[in-house]
């Protein structure tokens, strides 16, 4: 049996109430025919779902024979509390369960019995959840942005999407990081503090005037562009730094985008607002600290782990730091014994960046949006796993995923200090203009973007986040010969500057080529340097004069080190000319190595940053590509 003319979504749930229908009401009492599925659910969605009904096709029913309970709709979990606006848009589309506080035991013994869950970061859906769920469920939804408490491998091998709700927050986080300036430049925490301990000491809380300060707001996403329009309006002079943010979008809102170092020398304030990676990781730390303003200003409600706590303490006892301002901490709750949490030159908050009435109604909203468009086979946005990809595609362009993505990592991290101002990939391909490069392109950004931001990129967002980073994309697709369906690909780079000068083609690009052998991704070509390496694990790549002694040179400083080489090659544009010698490494080097490798090319008369660059691929991952996750999808 077909559920014809029904959202696609349903035709599951068409199929299971035919089945109880008939079994419970039998024939139709004036026919005597089975109802179909295709007659139970004729007049779908004309009414509240607590009163859909459905009719016989047969051609002497005239009255409706049975009435569709709410129970046969979609039900969805509300797992945590949520904004009555978003509770409103999904009663009137599935059966909303508002049951709280469920226990993990709970959770897994409930989980059966619905098609979708929405939670926020009180409850864990973890892999017994989607085990026990026995695969009807179908989406969890994530009311906010973070989704650490979602085990995304077990979604996607069972087949689940997850969304999140990402942007209501951003307004809420802007005021929030503001007040958080204010409240440090007027010692607003500590007066009131001081006050309700009986003292009027007006003499000991003199603060600072903002007005003609220059903030420096580090990380110019959504929110970092919020902040900037409130600070103007608070008569700061705001710059930016965000090695990818577009100098358009920058210059639109009147803020100078400038380096890391000349933010952190020029800032009388400063607002964090990059997301937490390796590369952000304790980013502010002692040598940071000690080279702003004496008497700068922190306020940080991006992520706790972008300081380096122990650091920051000891900026404040010295007073090169005259405050901070602190929402997010790396461990949360931070604990009693936090060396900042106590700190007389501290505000803390307990993560309030979203905690506005407006903000969590907002949430609700978009979260349930989200979670409705995927109930009914829709495209979403906001999709953290979930390629929409048909499977014959996905078969033969599987191989060459892995190379789109590892030839986007390597591109954005030849990046210098100026960012990104294009990106152009080209496809050489027998079949020219009709190869399907949605997934290809998706895989590029996914590459370039998780090596600057925490966001899962996949088909369904990748351009919207590229986007969002003011990313401009281009693509091109040329006709080669050959019997695979992509002979090579490449990734180029518009930008002013690059770690690895080598990098840069005739054009004045980063540029990347590589194809695959034997179901490997492989290097070609970097910058006008033609290559030839696997695209796995760390690779050290140096750029030299053609001459004796360099490579053992390399080998010493490495061996050393006890770093193990498994391979080495050299790629040079003559005898004695130019060269770059690409050395496969087992693991990565530790800054001591680097600074070993510094001393020896400063002994040559080269600068480090033009004759070194480190590529890791080792943490390349695309097990969102779960062929189950596909199928489960297509099955809409």
């Amino acid at each position: 049996m077909q559920a014809q003319g029904l959202p696609t979504a349903f035709r599951g749930v068409a199929w299971r109430y035919t089945r109880r229908a008939a079994a419970r009401n039998g024939r139709c009492p004036e026919s005597g025919a089975v109802r179909t599925a295709g007659a139970a659910f004729k007049k779908w969605g004309s009414v509240h779902p607590s009163q859909r009904w459905a009719t016989c096709t047969c051609a002497k029913a005239s009255k409706p024979v049975a009435v569709v309970s709410a129970q046969e709709g979609p039900t969805v979990l509300v797992a945590e509390k949520l904004g009555s606006a978003g509770l409103e848009i999904l009663e009137k589309f599935a059966v909303a369960d508002t049951t709280y506080d469920l226990s993990p035991d709970e959770l897994v013994a409930k989980i059966s019995e619905y098609d979708a869950i929405i939670i926020r970061s009180g409850t864990q859906v973890t892999r017994e959840v989607f085990e026990a769920a026995n695969g009807r469920l179908k989406v969890v939804g994530r009311a906010g942005v973070g989704v650490d408490n979602v085990d995304l491998a077990a979604a996607t091998e069972h087949g689940c999407l997850v969304v999140n709700a990402p942007t209501a927050n951003t307004v809420a986080a802007a005021e929030h990081g503001i007040a958080l300036l204010c409240a440090l430049s007027r010692n607003v925490a500590q007066a009131d503090a001081s006050m309700k301990h009986g003292e009027w000491t007006r003499s000991k809380f003199i603060g600072t005037g903002i007005i003609g300060k220059t903030l420096a707001v580090m990380g110019f996403g959504k929110v970092g562009s919020e902040v900037a329009r409130r600070a103007q309006g608070l008569g700061m002079v705001v710059i930016a730094h965000d090695p990818y943010a577009s100098e358009e979008k920058a210059r639109a809102l009147g803020v100078k985008l400038v380096s890391f170092d000349e933010a952190i020398e020029s800032a009388d304030f400063f607002s964090l607002h990059m997301p937490l990676t390796p590369s952000t990781k304790n980013m502010f730390n002692d040598d940071v600290f000690g080279r702003m303003k004496k008497g700068a200003r922190i306020v940080n409600v991006a992520r706790g782990g972008v300081i380096d706590d122990q650091a920051l303490k000891r900026a404040l006892d010295d007073g090169h730091v005259a405050q901070a301002a602190l929402d997010v901490f790396e461990t949360e709750p931070p604990g009693n014994d936090h060396p900042l949490v106590t700190h007389p030159k501290v505000i803390c908050t307990p993560h309030l960046g979203a905690s506005t009435s407006e903000a969590q109604e907002g949430v609700a909203v978009e979260i349930v949006e989200a979670v409705v468009a995927a109930l009914r086979g829709e495209l979403v946005s906001t999709a953290i796993n979930a390629p929409m990809v048909p499977p014959d595609v996905l078969v033969e362009l599987q191989p060459y995923v892995s190379l789109a993505q590892g030839l986007g990592k390597a591109a954005v991290q030849l990046v210098g200090d100026t960012g990104v101002s294009d990106i152009s990939i080209c496809y050489s391909s027998p079949r020219g203009d009709d190869l399907d490069t949605r997934l290809l392109r998706a895989m590029v950004i996914k590459g370039i973007l998780e090596e600057i931001t925490t966001a899962r990129v996949n088909l369904v967002n990748a351009d919207l986040l590229a986007q969002n980073r003011g990313l401009r994309i281009s693509e091109m697709t040329v006709r080669s010969e050959g019997r695979t369906i992509l002979t090579s690909m490449s990734v180029a780079i518009g930008t002013a500057s690059s770690k690895f000068s080598a990098a840069m083609d005739t054009a004045s690009r980063i540029y990347v080529e590589g194809c695959v052998k034997d179901d490997v991704p492989w290097l070609d070509k970097i910058g006008t340097f033609d290559v030839d390496l696997a695209m796995y694990g760390y690779v050290l790549l140096v750029r030299q004069q053609d001459q004796p002694g360099i490579i053992a040179a390399c080998a010493k400083v490495l061996g050393e080190a006890n770093i193990n080489i498994s391979f080495m090659t050299v790629s040079r544009t003559g005898k004695g000319e130019d060269a770059i010698m690409a050395i496969g490494l087992d693991d990565e080097p530790t800054p001591e190595v680097s600074q070993d490798h510094c001393c020896f090319w400063c002994q040559q008369g080269r600068c480090l940053l033009d004759t070194m660059c480190m590529l890791r691929w080792a943490s390349s991952s695309c097990d969102w590509l779960s062929e189950s996750m596909l199928v489960h999808f297509l099955a809409y």
